[in-house]
């Protein structure tokens, strides 16, 4: 007999159970309603057979795990269905992603969205034939063998390339075979509510030097209601691409000359103005000093803090009298710059230092995605130096200065506790006090988090924020992560009570990131319609007609004077189409003023959010603005 451990039971089997005759074993419903399982923290198929005590976690596809593999079977019904419509297809990869799956093809016929159409068809009509997933193993030389015979060249490269000891793993559906370590689903029946988004090109294993392939994405549900809600979402996420409303709104552009290299245009500079001021505002509130470090420094400082050795293909290198210069990727080794600049006593922590660094990092083209990745941006960074007793508190204090801020623009957010990653500095000690103080504030203050294991950054671990927008997305953006390295890698000292040198804790952290992806998120996140006090046009002030320039002036002058942003549309055209165009502009406020306005010196107000507000005193609208701008008050995202 075996024990299996199980979320809130110990039940005893005869070894060879099946995880699936485990989940039976509780109720023939949880059996129907399980897509994979974890034994003792791998994730593996209903199929595998216990023989020894274990944990087995089972998993359904609202969990994580399980929607990974219920949506890696779904990748391979699509390769299926490929090779029945296109039996010249030659097959690459097809793994699940965050938001589906897709798979990689090399097809000489480019594919169109008619060819989605009946791709898509065909996956349906497998699943209705409820193909049994049967995995097997092969040699290398009979795997390879196999998947020449089949004409799968890709294939072959991928067996290749596997060490000598590697299992090597296939999965059978029908008359359809494909290499995978898996794991799968039992059959293909469950892939019922399923549709192929898109078809782009994706280079051969990344490789801009290889063939370009074609890359189907899909996205795949247990219920064709959730599969709907899922397709709306992505409606309304195109209506709020960031892309096209930043050239609608004009907040920014990416030049041709600058691939990865956005240019703020002077209402993006608003916006982006708008979040340092509140940024500053927030952490003169908290005590920190802000400093700024130099772009470009030399080929040690970076051999010192071990971006040099693990970091240096993101990294864009110089020389400069013959001597390497790296353009900075991160601001942290200006920051040890900062501490070793002066001796430091025990009395001095913790020393808070913030800094709106520029940084550039290399990412392939094919990556770039507007202001989402993008190889040069502003990254809120903060340095946190302090003893090794005051670790919790100013974690908890950088959790709540975090949670302030994505409160202010009304995001959710969960958190991931990321571990030591294989590619680390330190020893075991060092990582384990490390975690242990992160993990320990996050329990102090009641916060739910989950593990990612071996995520975390080459010198330390880290706790990452995930925002969910108001439809339902995620984005990483805030993070926490604790160093001893660097302090150790830069010889930074301070003078402990004992009058000796002692080796200070370090934090990196951020609340924004990267200041352009938050404007991205941001733009997205209010469809660019933004609350009044980041709009980068507060006001627009619509004259009826040219008699009427002068006191349209005087009304702008006096609000550009009380520090609103303030534009005048003096184009001879009708108020109505005016009035259309400012809100499409997405203005919090239009101002019109005529005869009656100028008579009685106050003007006439419509809101975007609350429509017409009549006649105000400009004295009084003034006030009124300036709340809502000091409030920061949001808007109900709709």
């Amino acid at each position: 007999m075996i024990k299996v451990s199980l979320k809130n039971d110990v039940k005893e089997f005869e070894s060879g159970v099946s995880v699936l005759d485990v989940a039976k074993s509780i109720s023939e419903g949880l059996a129907r309603s399980i897509v994979a399982a974890e034994v003792d923290g791998e994730v593996v198929g209903l199929d595998t057979v216990l023989d020894k005590d274990c944990s087995v976690n089972l998993l359904k596809f609202e969990d994580k795990e399980g929607r990974e593999v219920f949506r890696h079977t779904s990748s391979h019904i699509l390769a299926q269905a490929i090779k029945r419509l296109y039996p010249e297809a030659k097959l690459a990869i097809g793994p699940a992603i965050d938001n589906g799956f897709y798979y990689d093809i090399d097809l000489e016929h480019s594919l169109v969205p008619e060819d989605l159409e009946a791709l898509e068809k065909e996956m349906k009509k497998i699943a209705k034939e409820d193909l049994k997933i049967e995995r097997f193993e092969l040699p290398r030389e009979e795997a390879i063998k196999l998947m020449q015979e089949k004409g799968e060249d890709y294939k072959v490269e991928l067996i290749e390339d596997l060490p000598e000891d590697a299992v090597i793993s296939f999965y059978k559906q029908g008359d359809f075979t494909d290499l995978c370590a898996g794991p799968h689903l039992l059959s293909t029946k469950k892939v019922k509510a399923v549709k192929l988004t898109s078809v782009a090109g994706a280079y051969w294993r990344g490789d801009e030097n290889r063939k370009m392939l074609q890359r189907i994405y899909g996205v795949s549900f247990e219920k064709n209601k959730d599969l709907e809600e899922h397709l709306h979402m992505l409606e309304e996420a195109k209506k709020r691409d960031h892309r096209k409303l930043g050239k609608e709104l004009g907040l920014f552009m990416i030049p041709e000359e600058g691939p990865g290299f956005p240019l703020m245009l002077p209402k993006g500079m608003a916006l982006k103005n708008a979040l340092l001021e509140y940024w500053r505002e927030v952490h003169r509130a908290a005590e920190y000093v802000e400093i700024e470090t130099p772009i470009i420094l030399n080929r040690k400082l970076w051999e010192t803090s071990g971006h040099w050795y693990h970091y240096k293909e993101n990294m864009y290198t110089v020389k400069i009298d013959e001597e390497d210069y790296a353009i900075k990727p991160m601001n942290c080794p200006g920051g040890m710059l900062y501490y070793k600049s002066e001796m430091h006593s025990y009395r001095d922590f913790p020393m808070r230092v913030a800094e709106l660094g520029r940084v550039h990092r290399h990412e392939l083209s094919g990556a770039l995605h507007g202001l989402m990745r993008v190889r040069a941006f502003t990254q809120d960074d903060a340095h946190i130096f302090m003893l090794p007793e005051q670790i919790r508190d100013e974690i908890k204090g950088v959790i709540s200065l975090i949670d302030g801020i994505y409160k202010t623009f009304g995001f959710e957010y969960h958190l991931e506790l990321s571990t030591r990653p294989e590619d680390s500095m330190g020893s075991d000690e060092e990582w384990e006090a490390a975690e242990n103080g992160l993990r320990g504030a996050l329990e102090e203050l009641n916060l739910p988090f989950v593990v990612n294991e071996g995520d975390g950054a080459f010198y330390g671990p880290k706790i990452d924020f995930h925002l969910t927008d108001c439809i339902g997305r995620t984005w990483q953006c805030g993070t926490i992560q604790l160093d001893m390295q660097l302090p150790r890698q830069f010889d930074a000292t301070y003078i402990g009570q004992d009058g000796e040198k002692h080796r200070p804790v370090m934090i990196h952290r951020v609340a924004f990131g990267s200041i352009e992806r938050f404007i991205g998120i941001l733009i997205e996140q209010y469809a660019g319609k933004f609350p009044v006090w980041l709009a980068p046009t507060q006001v627009k002030i619509i004259p009826i007609s040219d008699k009427y320039a002068d006191y349209a002036e005087k009304v702008r002058k006096e609000l550009f004077d009380n520090g609103l942003r303030v534009e005048v549309d003096g184009r001879v055209e009708k108020v109505g189409f005016k009035i259309r165009e400012a809100q499409l502009e997405k203005v919090p406020y239009m101002v019109i003023v005529g005869e009656k306005e100028e008579a009685e010196n106050n003007i006439s107000v419509r809101s975007r959010d609350e429509g017409e507000l009549g006649n105000v005193e400009l004295a009084k609208f003034i006030e009124d603005v300036q709340a809502k701008v000091k409030s920061r008050e949001n808007i109900v995202m709709e």
